[in-house]
């Protein structure tokens, strides 16, 4: 029998990429789609029609990392052998704006599902096994470079300081109830489907549109915070591997190559011939309280005992994005006649 995947987050950049690599794999896969007055589904659209029936490939289902009961429900329905927590408030800088929010759902929403997925396995007799999407933002502030899974966490938002909370709930499972939980530390990791709201899609979205006339100018915020970038399609292989080990275990998942987001600004504008100088302007609004200035990973432990190395570098992660940007331009101008 096929395999059974619930992914939280299943219409986010990375649920759309996870739930295509499961099916192709030969899953079944049900995602968590909170409810709202739009649908929210433009990645996964090509993925399935409407909610689906029993027998569809790919399943949705109502549910939100913060109410527990409906989590429950979800998991009693569905019967997963994987479950994949990739449903968060995900923006740093908005979750100094919005904090109670974002530990309540990254923070308890984690424990909610963890607890969840502890009584079922219990009266069930079943080993479901969790993964918990990590964040290299955890690390924070730190001396030691690069970052390893030994490093000691110092978040500086409230977003990392709530992945803080969901990892080790997800690491105390682990020893407390013998749960296969694993946390995947994930550095940044970028693709055409990325939030408009995130540096780098904001960025190959207004220089595509500024090429073609649609837009004027630019407002970024730090341009000197050094991040390291990868491509979201090679790390949620990263995420189902970790799941397929004989033991639970804790990976980065890095590219070991850090660069300034100056550097990807840079190498965007240049794709479309235009000078970042003349479009481009300061706006302290986007400036977090607490920076994170350096961030680079070392993901040797997940070459070595998963195999796996990230496919796509930083210039070739630049071109795709504007290149598909470049095309949501165009059809935005001929919409407009």
């Amino acid at each position: 029998m096929a395999k059974i995947a619930l992914i939280t987050g299943v219409t986010g950049q990375d649920g759309s990429y996870l739930a295509e690599f499961l099916l192709k794999h030969g899953y079944q896969v049900h995602g968590v789609v909170r409810r709202s007055s739009s649908f929210a589904t433009g990645r996964i659209d090509h993925l399935h029609q409407g909610f689906g029936g029993n027998d569809a490939p790919l399943q949705l289902h109502y549910g939100d990392l913060g109410d527990g009961t409906g989590l429950r429900r979800i998991i009693e329905q569905v019967r997963p052998d994987e479950v994949y927590n990739l449903a968060a408030q995900s923006h740093v800088r908005i979750s100094f704006d919005q904090p109670e929010y974002t530990a309540d759902v990254v923070g308890l929403g984690t424990l909610r599902l963890l607890e969840a997925i502890r009584d079922h396995n219990q009266r069930h007799d079943r080993k479901v096994r969790f993964y918990q999407a990590g964040s290299s933002e955890m690390f924070g502030e730190v001396a030691e470079l690069p970052q390893r899974e030994t490093t000691p966490f110092h978040p500086r938002s409230p977003y990392a300081c709530a992945k803080c909370y969901a990892h080790w709930q997800t690491v105390n499972y682990r020893e407390a109830y013998g749960l296969f939980a694993c946390n995947g530390i994930l550095f940044n990791h970028e693709s055409p489907r990325r939030g408009e709201n995130f540096v780098t899609r904001k960025i190959t979205r207004s220089a595509t549109r500024i090429k073609l006339g649609l837009q004027d100018k630019l407002s970024l915020g730090n341009l000197d915070a050094k991040r390291d970038w990868g491509f979201a399609g090679d790390y949620i292989e990263a995420m189902w591997l970790m799941l397929q080990q004989e033991r639970p275990e804790d990976f980065v998942i890095s590219t070991g190559e850090t660069h300034t987001v100056r550097e990807f600004l840079d190498l965007v504008f240049a794709r479309v011939g235009l000078d970042p100088a003349k479009y481009v302007e300061f706006d302290p609004r986007f400036m977090r309280p607490a920076e994170v200035d350096v961030l680079i990973g070392d993901s040797s432990k997940a070459k070595r005992a998963l195999g796996w190395e990230p496919r796509v570098r930083f210039r070739e992660l630049a071109d795709m994005m504007v290149d598909a940007d470049l095309e949501l331009a165009e059809r935005e101008k001929r919409s407009m006649g």
